[in-house]
């Protein structure tokens, strides 16, 4: 290790004495997929009774509303778990931001439940590394920095949301709120098996296209009817066409249809955007614009645009290199190589970075194969990312900014 000072020693130290492995195997063996109401319920208890040996102000704060539009074109409401809020020391002089989620993408009746060790000592778990261990790791980590001297500079808010896997719909008012006034924010997503950590991330839209047409007999009035099928068909060709470099477009899936004998009066297509910088964003809005006004006209159809770019780029400005400097100098003095690389994948921290705070996103454990069922956590990796948040955290109390 390079130059530690002793309270840094001593907090490290702590902070691997953690159990960090044995909450992440318990808390992966709780099913709490985004849609799993119950099981984030019983996941959100978990983590408050565990992150309430933290000082400050901890509650469960309710969803925002979120809507989405089903497979028939209505638009009905959509619920969401409660989100953890601790709120520590808010009238410290150096103001923090910690992120993370309680929910996976697995869902309480999907095959992928259990909790194994894998014969090259990986743990393989639902939410194992995204991102059950980066929370086990993040509470060692600041139950460290509790002990030291320094924790009376540091003022710090920790969300953990119930919503991230889905786009942080019924959260990101509350992300937005809580990231004024830091210096800085960590967000715990995994890093990559080898360490590396995303640096600069592109944006991302989601949206719902649903298309109003009218309904025909398909053999004795057709051209009466105005296909609704087609429209959309129409649309994902369009839309598919607009993209260039730096913004890739993703027609996902059209509902609709019906009997082969009428045409259809209803079809909705589904389409996720993925814009690089702020001029993507605004070539996506344009084409999704112009396609609607087109393609309306030339099938006399009505279209109802329902979604938003909700998690906007995130490139790296001076702040947040200054950030990953940090940390990059923290990995130094513990003999661990920090890298990172730009990545099309979104998080919370593009919603961070938004609000002008710079934020490293990946302070979580090293693992991989996430979103499937090889997902991995490297055990190793829990006291060596622990260390690393400890010294970082305890830098930023310690100077008040990157």
């Amino acid at each position: 290790m390079g130059m530690l000072s002793a309270i840094e020693r001593t907090a490290i130290e702590r902070a691997q004495a953690a159990p960090m492995l044995e909450r992440t195997m318990q808390w992966a063996a709780i099913n709490s997929g985004t849609r799993n109401l119950a099981g984030l319920a019983t996941m959100a208890a978990t983590l408050a009774d565990a992150f309430s040996v933290l000082p400050g102000e901890l509650q469960l704060v309710q969803p925002e509303p979120v809507e989405t539009v089903t497979a028939a074109g209505a638009v009905e409401p959509l619920a969401h778990g409660r989100h953890l809020l601790l709120t520590v020391r808010p009238e410290a002089q150096v103001q923090l931001l910690f992120t993370g989620h309680m929910d996976t993408v697995f869902g309480a009746d999907h095959p992928f439940q259990a909790v194994r060790w894998l014969e090259d000592g990986r743990l393989n778990a639902p939410g194992a590394a995204d991102m059950k261990g980066g929370l086990a790791l993040l509470l060692a980590a600041l139950e460290a920095v509790e002990t030291s001297p320094l924790a009376v500079r540091l003022g710090y808010t920790v969300l953990i949301n119930a919503d991230e896997e889905t786009g942080s719909l019924s959260s990101q008012a509350l992300i937005a709120r809580v990231a004024q006034g830091k210096a800085a924010a960590l967000t715990y997503e995994p890093s990559l098996p080898d360490g590396t950590l995303a640096g600069a991330r592109g944006g991302t839209g989601n949206f719902s296209l649903v298309v109003h047409g009218r309904s025909a007999h398909a053999g004795r009035n057709p051209e009466e009817g105005r296909n609704a099928l087609v429209a959309a068909a129409a649309l994902a060709v369009t839309l598919a066409a607009a993209k260039a470099p730096g913004l890739s477009v993703n027609p996902a899936r059209i509902d609709g249809g019906g009997p082969n004998n009428v045409v259809p009066d209803l079809a909705i297509l589904r389409v996720n955007f993925r814009p690089g910088d702020a001029a993507a964003t605004a070539l996506a809005q344009s084409a999704l614009d112009t396609a609607i006004a087109r393609i309306s006209a030339e099938h006399e159809v009505r279209i109802a645009l329902h979604g938003s770019f909700n998690r906007p780029p995130k490139p790296i400005d001076p702040a947040a290199a200054r950030l990953f400097d940090l940390v990059h100098g923290a990995g130094a003095d513990l003999d661990i190589p920090i890298a990172w690389k730009t990545t099309g994948g979104v998080c919370d921290g593009n919603n961070i970075a938004a609000c002008g705070v710079p934020v490293v996103d990946t302070m979580g454990a090293r693992g991989g194969a996430i979103h499937s069922t090889e997902e991995f956590l490297v055990p190793e990796s829990l006291p060596e990312r622990a260390a690393l948040s400890v010294l970082t955290i305890l830098r930023l109390a310690e100077r008040g900014r990157p």
